[in-house]
């Protein structure tokens, strides 16, 4: 109890003025959620704020294309989560009448909604005594209790959520599932964190075995697999271009992007040239081709780190179905893209 009382007196004297603390609402509750996976605040905060004032109810959403969604979300990264978000609006506006479930155990149906948003909305909007779990609980809880189990095992979560669910107020549990994400967030920071000025630098275990900088401990490493992409920017004698939705399963799934040859390593003008010889004269009048960024950008992904070129293809006459530059910018791509639209093709066409 004397940990719960410090660490919620903490919250309220150091909490960030948030608009998502500031409702029950559970719809404005989950659309914070959902960004804020993976995504810092300050990162995700104007995402929220577009997406609020875009869709003010789950039914605006709900009615929205996912072009539209997936604009919105262009640059917040792992897509899945908009197009989960957009599905399930669309669920909750026509099946529940726009309602979302009171507790945490029908929350867990929802599409896009794991243990820890379901806990979050549970707790936030109804109250219910459910603890979340992420990584800045793994954090706390470790650090201050000396907890080495190795949190990248499935066992750990439930554990975790044991310990957390025995120190939570039963009356309160939003504060305490707040306080406790917000505290691993300002102060028991991954790296670095201010011990001295710490609420807890008499009581927390792994300050006095000066193990902070081990704890959490997590075993399992992420395995990065190395792609490179050249993307065609063709260009006809309108200066039209033309693009394609991804539909294929895995990164960036229902956004556009120039069309694409992938090479199993960095390849250079003349091997690149006859690829897209190949591929495409017999479809186009080749003019010329160039390369936009001799060095390429590297775009880093959680699980992959993309090398990306862009190559511009001049062709002669004009390119069926073809856009303009003003009309590309429309469309929903990939960050990465969009900025090469926004900074280099759109200023040299």
């Amino acid at each position: 109890m004397i940990f719960s009382n410090s660490l919620i007196q903490w919250y309220l004297n150091n909490k960030r003025d948030l608009p998502w603390r500031n409702t029950q609402n559970p719809y404005l509750i989950w659309l914070s959620e959902i960004m804020l996976q993976q995504t810092r605040v300050a990162q995700g905060l104007p995402y929220y704020m577009a997406f609020t004032n875009a869709f003010p109810t789950v039914f605006e959403l709900a009615n929205a294309s996912e072009e539209q969604v997936l604009k919105l979300w262009q640059g917040l990264g792992y897509y899945s989560r908009a197009r989960n978000l957009h599905k399930t609006a669309q669920f909750v506006a026509s099946e529940l009448n726009g309602e979302f479930p009171d507790n945490n155990k029908d929350l867990l149906k929802l599409k896009g909604i794991g243990d820890y948003t379901a806990a979050a909305i549970a707790s936030f909007a109804y109250n219910e005594a459910v603890p979340v779990v992420d990584g800045n609980v793994f954090r706390v809880l470790s650090r201050y209790f000396d907890i080495e189990t190795d949190i990248s095992l499935a066992t750990a979560k439930k554990e975790f959520s044991a310990l957390a669910f025995e120190l939570m107020p039963k009356n309160d549990p939003a504060s305490f599932n707040q306080a406790i994400m917000e505290f691993g967030a300002l102060q028991c920071v991954p790296k670095n964190p201010s011990c001295e000025i710490c609420v807890f630098n008499s009581s927390c275990a792994a300050l006095q075995k000066k193990k902070v900088h081990l704890l959490p401990f997590k075993s399992k490493k992420i395995k990065v697999s190395y792609r490179f992409f050249n993307y065609l920017v063709f260009e006809d004698e309108d200066l039209n271009t033309i693009i394609q939705k991804r539909d294929q399963k895995g990164i960036w799934h229902n956004l556009y992007e120039f069309p694409l040859i992938e090479t199993e390593a960095e390849v250079e003008f003349d091997k690149i040239s006859g690829l897209i010889s190949d591929k495409y004269s017999e479809q186009y009048s080749i003019k010329a081709i160039s390369d936009w960024n001799s060095n390429g950008k590297i775009h880093k992904l959680s699980h992959q780190h993309l090398n990306i070129k862009f190559w511009k293809v001049k062709v002669k006459g004009t390119i069926i179905e073809g856009i303009t530059a003003q009309k590309l910018k429309t469309f929903p791509f990939p960050i990465v893209i969009f900025n090469f639209i926004e900074k280099e093709y759109s200023v040299l066409t």
